[in-house]
């Protein structure tokens, strides 16, 4: 679960770590109060869940009030990388003489936490890896060991900071450690954490992403994973609710299997073939029959998809009653979207003839199946 710019920032600031001065606002007259409460020269950055968003005209910057309204009005009706900004942070802009980035992040090769630490703040951190590998200084955290004061004062050190800056950061990057610990994250950084003109250190951007399996831990975050307007399609909201895992995707061809690793080589199938999909959607083992016909009414509810490529592997989920929910479907929607559908495994023999009967084609292995829906599409705008 990813989290806002200000969520993150108020996580932060319970550690003692110093953010800039500011307020979150959800319309410019909002906005245009808040920045009434603060001092000019100020920032007006657009919340949203994805990375890049400087680049993508998300922050502004403003010398007074009416240019900070402005920039609030401007980018109420913009939209990053395709996501209407429903929400502003305004913030007092701080005096910059450096900028650094500190992030912890999973090592999954090693099975670890690390600790990213580089003086290249401000850029993103993969960025900053090709254009000067030398500026990050990486350090593994033990699982079975604390991060100590000892450790962030060796890695302050690695970057140039002594004395009472040494101390200071090397306390900065403990709290940051601790919040991630506390918060089961997946990755925390701020970037830029920057130094300002008079010595301090303040983290004027901060990004958290809570691990979803962790999430019944944190109730007060769970709330908000389903809350409204949290760019979660209304699909995606309603398939996380039953247990599936579903993500919206650009393309026409609609995907629902059992297994992750099942779903991402269909999609690597249709992309081979010369077609898009539409969607990830893995039911999971053992999926109910309430389960499947949920996931079925999602992918074909899509008015992007033209065809529905359904692919199960049996095991603990039947042949027979995937067979029989697609048949439901179709028979009570009147569906006009073909369905493409390869099974193997448990009740196999059963869930084919099913299919056959209602006249769904039925595919020998996962490739023809790709190939046969991508070809569906392909000769819809003759068909039409």
């Amino acid at each position: 679960m990813k989290l806002y710019e200000y969520e993150a920032k108020n996580i932060l600031k319970t550690y003692g770590i110093s953010t800039p001065h500011g307020e979150v606002a959800s319309n410019p007259i909002e906005a245009q109060k808040a920045t009434e409460n603060l001092k000019p020269p100020f920032v007006v950055k657009a919340q949203v869940l994805v990375a890049g968003r400087g680049k993508a005209g998300g922050i502004l910057f403003a010398t007074n009030l009416q240019q900070a309204k402005e920039a609030a009005e401007k980018l109420f009706t913009t939209e990053i990388k395709g996501i209407p900004v429903k929400k502003v942070l305004v913030e007092e802009q701080v005096s910059i003489a450096k900028e650094l980035y500190f992030g912890i992040t999973v090592d999954r090769f090693e099975r670890k936490y690390a600790m990213l630490a580089s003086t290249l703040g401000g850029i993103e951190i993969e960025q900053a890896a090709i254009e000067a590998p030398q500026s990050i200084v990486k350090t593994l955290i033990h699982p079975q060991k604390d991060f100590t004061i000892s450790d962030a004062q060796r890695i302050a050190e690695k970057i140039g900071y002594y004395g009472n800056q040494q101390a200071e950061l090397a306390r900065i990057l403990v709290s940051l450690y601790r919040a991630g610990m506390d918060y089961d994250v997946e990755l925390i950084e701020t970037n830029p954490l920057v130094e300002t003109t008079d010595g301090r250190f303040i983290a004027v951007d901060a990004r958290l992403i809570v691990d979803d399996n962790a999430l019944f831990r944190h109730p007060e975050l769970e709330k908000l994973r389903f809350a409204e307007n949290r760019e979660n399609t209304p699909e995606e909201i309603e398939a996380e609710k039953i247990g599936l895992s579903y993500v919206k995707l650009n393309g026409n061809i609609g995907v629902v299997g059992n297994g992750a690793g099942l779903v991402m080589a269909t999609l690597d199938l249709i992309q081979y073939y010369g077609g898009t999909a539409a969607n990830f959607l893995d039911l999971g083992g053992g999926a109910p029959v309430e389960r499947i016909a949920k996931a079925l009414e999602i992918v074909t509810s899509d008015v992007d998809v033209k065809v529905v490529l359904i692919n199960i592997l049996g095991g603990m989920t039947h042949c027979d009653d995937v067979a029989r929910e697609i048949t439901q479907l179709k028979n009570r929607v009147a569906m006009a979207k073909p369905f493409v559908v390869r099974l193997v495994g448990t009740n196999e023999a059963e869930g084919r003839r099913i299919l056959i009967e209602s006249g769904i084609a039925v595919l020998d292995s996962m490739e023809d199946a790709a190939k046969h829906a991508v070809e569906i599409v392909k000769e819809e705008p003759t068909r039409a």
